[in-house]
Formats: structure tokens, sequence, C-alpha cells
């Protein structure tokens, strides 16, 4: 064994505690996922949500990121503007305690925000502690307000500006090298998921823009009416739909606003993207495990009524997901993610709620369009056919 440089000795010195920023530049990991390409991107998320959630709110109706030609980004909103007065127990700007303290934010009690995809109060605190500088502008109550941030710490004062009649947050950070593998933002890992933004927040527009090659600038807007039904045919854009009509539904339950899109293509893939408070949650959760259940149950509800099945006994969640492209996104007044980078849903009630929106609008959608449902089931019956026939 290798011999401990300490001579085995453990005590109270050997304990270390690490403060606010200090924990999330030793353990970065932790609060963005990793150091790669998906931790780099994940700290313009982390901005971008802030600006989708005062969507949400109904305060901001437009979203840019723009990759600027040093290689810094910038996330600018037209939303209420950070508050800039003081913070009776911080002694500091409300402006200077969001950007520099872990677990301080405007998202605990459902006050200023009923849904927010930020929850922890550290996303936008952690971009800045892992950014080599980082400089905000806030524009509210007919002035500007900047403050300047260097690995997480304030750099100078909150500073008034000037005058102006707009209102809104411009975030500005160039990542910290010492931090990041590779410094190079990605115009396309950005792009989608700014357009997935747009699909599950119908009508604000998102923008992206990328300034580094002067020659070649790219720029995309997205905005969508159509929500996530959009999205859908976008995922089936170079597949063969087997119907042209997609299920569609957006309904509020129990608090929980419920979204949901599908339509079968003539493929064996699976595409389907689950959402919670816009957040994409990679790993699901109880919303995708509802919606799973109650697309089955429907199915085979619709399929045993017509006597579609014959010698079958039923279609599984298996059966029925060839072929089948769908978005499920929900909006929860308290959400429970597992970890920071909340790629899992653990609310236990949202289950039920989904299940029972879902169950209801696909019965009636069956209904109503026979020929689809019949292909569905078509669809299914076959996979299983082929499944047992394999076993």
């Amino acid at each position: 064994t290798k011999k401990d440089p300490s001579g085995g000795k453990y005590d109270a010195t050997k304990i270390q505690v690490l403060e606010g920023v200090d924990a999330v530049r030793k353990r970065p990991a932790m609060y963005i996922g990793d150091t790669t390409l998906r931790g780099l991107h994940h700290l313009v998320y982390e901005v971008v949500d802030n600006s989708i959630d005062e969507a949400l709110a109904g305060h901001a109706t437009r979203v840019e990121v723009s990759i600027n030609s040093d290689g810094s980004c910038s996330v600018t909103d037209d939303g209420r503007g950070i508050p800039v007065d003081m913070h009776k127990t911080q002694k500091k700007s409300a402006l200077e305690v969001v950007m520099t303290t872990l677990h301080a934010g405007g998202k605990f009690d459902n006050k200023a925000y009923r849904v927010s995809g930020g929850l922890h109060g550290v996303g936008v605190s952690c971009t800045n502690a892992l950014s080599e500088w980082c400089s905000v502008e806030v524009r509210r109550d007919g002035k500007i307000w900047a403050q300047r941030y260097e690995k997480g710490r304030a750099a100078s004062k909150v500073i008034e500006k000037g005058k102006t009649k707009e209102r809104g947050t411009t975030v500005t950070f160039l990542p910290d090298k010492e931090i990041f593998e590779k410094i190079d933002f990605s115009f396309e890992i950005l792009s989608n998921r700014l357009r997935e933004l747009a699909y599950l927040n119908k009508g604000v527009r998102v923008a992206i823009r990328d300034e580094r090659i002067k020659k070649d600038i790219k720029e995309h807007v997205f905005i969508y009416k159509g929500g996530i039904s959009e999205f859908v045919q976008y995922v089936n854009r170079s597949k063969n739909p087997l119907h042209r009509k997609i299920f569609y539904v957006d309904r509020l339950k129990d608090t929980v606003e419920v979204e949901a899109a599908l339509q079968y293509n003539d493929s064996y893939s699976e595409d389907v993207f689950s959402f919670a408070n816009n957040i994409n949650t990679i790993e699901g959760g109880t919303h995708l495990s509802g919606f799973k259940t109650s697309l089955t149950r429907a199915t085979n509800q619709y399929a045993k009524n017509k006597n579609l099945l014959k010698d079958m006994e039923g279609l599984s969640g298996v059966d029925l997901t060839e072929g089948l492209a769908a978005v499920i996104s929900v909006k929860v007044p308290r959400p429970q993610f597992e970890g920071q980078t909340k790629t899992k849903l653990g609310n236990g009630e949202v289950e039920g709620i989904v299940y029972s929106v879902i169950y209801e609008a696909l019965t009636t959608f069956f209904e109503e369009n026979p020929s689809v449902a019949n292909k569905i089931v078509e669809k299914a019956a076959l996979a299983c056919r082929a499944r047992e026939a394999a076993r």
C-alpha cells in the first residue's frame, strides 16, 4: 500500500469548510454535471432558464443569446430586471446577492414566480463562479444598472449607467479556462436547446446569434404559436407519419399544467421527450411514467371496445413505443428534481395528474378519430406479434 503523506493523522485540522463560490470552483461537476462540452453549455442554460422563467411568469416576450467575438456569451431578456435595491439582511444590492450567493433567489416561495425551472438559487451564481469574468446590466424603473464580477466575486459596485425606457437583464460571461477543458460554444448545441424552449413556451421569441466569424454571422429566430404539437412535427420531419392529425392536449389540473402531443411514424424507433418547468428531464420521472401508462391503457381500452385485438391478450407499453414521437411537458409549482442538473422529476402527485389528463384526452381523441386510433393499434399489434415470434 502507498504511504499516507500525513502519517495517518486525521483530526480537526483536516476538515475543510468551502464557502459559496469556492465550493463550486472546487467541485464544479456537482453543480453543472461535468467540465466538458456538456457542462460548458450548461452555464448558458442556467442563465437562459432565468429569462425563460420570466416569460413563464408572463413578464418577458423575448430571450436572445449571443456568442460574442471574444468567445464570451450574452443572454438578454425583456423581463422585469433583477432587483437592484438593498437586501435587508445581506446589506448589499439584491443583484450582487443573486449573482454571488449560493441558494439566493426569488423562487423559493412561489410569490414572485408561480412556476419556475430555477429552484435552488444556485444557477446563475454557478455560471458566475465558473467564469473568468461576468458582467450584468439591468434595465428597470427607467434606469440602467451594472456590475462586474471575477471568478464569482464582485469586482465593482453596482453602478447607475444611464437612463432607459426599456427593461430586462443582460448577463455576459466568459467561462474560466482554469475550469473547462475547452471554451468553444457550439452554435448547433445551443440552437437545439433554444428551439426546444421556443416550442415549450408558445409565442415567446427565442433567438441566437454567433458573431465569432465576422464574414459568416449565423442567426436563428424561433417562435412557435402551436407549442409542442409543432415540436412533434419537427421530430417527425424526416419520417413518414402514420396519421396527419397530431394528438395535442393542454390542461390545468390541481395547479399542474399538463401539455402533451404525439404522432406515430412508420419507423421502429422511439422519440419521446419529457420536460418539467421547461427543463429537459433526460432521465424521465413521474410525468413520463404517467404519460406512458395512460397511453397503454387508453389504447388497450379502445382496442378491446372495438374488438381489434381478437387473438391477443393486450398491448404492452413496449409495443406502443415503436414509431412513437411524443413530447410531454408539465409546469409544476413545487417540482422535486434529483440533483442540481435536474435530469429527473420526482413529484409523486404528478404521475396521477398526468395519467388522468392524458387518459381522458386520448380516449376522446380515439373516439373522434377512429382512423388514427386504428392505425396506432395496428402498428402496436404488429410490434407485439414480432416480439412474440422472436421470443
